[in-house]
C-alpha cells in the first residue's frame, strides 16, 4: 500500500495519539504546563499579571488600562483564573482580581532544566571551538616549517 505523508496512515495516527497519551502519563504535569504557558503566551495576560503584582484591580480598571472591552478582559481573566494565576472575588457589581495561589514553580523548574541543558551544550561547543582553534594554529605552524 502506498503511503503519502509520513505518519499519514491510520496506524501512524494511532501511534502518535498513543505517544501523546503516554507522554501525559509519564509527565502528568505536562497538561498543566501547557495551560500555563498558553496563558503566559499572550502579552495582555502577562500585562495583567504584572499589573496585579502591584495590587488588586477590578476587571473594569484592567479593561481600561489595556483599552479593551469588559467582555474581552473577562475572557483573559477567566483563562488566568483557570490556571490559578489569578483569583477573583465579586463584591456587589465589582469583580476584583488579584494574583492567584500559583507561583509558577513547575514552570520555573521546567525552564531551569532546559537552561541547564543549553548551558551544558554551549559549554561543550565552546570547548570544541577552542580545541579546533588550537589544532588549526598547531597545523599552521607545522606547515610553515616545511
Amino acid at each position: 500500500m502506498a503511503r503519502g505523508l509520513a505518519g499519514s496512515s491510520p496506524r501512524g495516527l494511532r501511534r502518535t495519539k498513543a505517544r501523546s497519551i503516554l507522554n501525559l502519563m509519564v509527565h502528568p504535569s505536562a497538561a498543566g504546563l501547557d495551560r500555563s504557558f498558553a496563558a503566559l503566551s499572550d502579552p495582555t495576560r502577562r500585562g495583567v499579571l504584572e499589573r496585579l503584582g502591584r495590587g488588586d484591580a477590578s476587571i473594569t480598571d484592567l479593561a481600561a488600562k489595556f483599552e479593551m472591552t469588559l467582555t474581552g478582559m473577562k475572557k483573559h481573566v477567566a483563562l488566568l483564573e483557570e490556571t490559578g494565576l489569578v483569583s477573583t472575588e465579586k463584591v456587589g457589581r465589582v469583580r476584583t482580581c488579584k494574583l492567584g495561589p500559583r507561583r509558577l514553580e513547575d514552570e520555573t523548574a521546567w525552564i531551569e532544566r532546559y537552561r541547564q541543558l543549553w548551558d551544558a551544550r554551549f559549554d561543550a561547543l565552546d570547548e570544541l571551538v577552542e580545541t579546533m582553534t588550537k589544532k588549526e594554529e598547531t597545523d599552521g605552524r607545522h606547515s610553515k616549517r616545511r
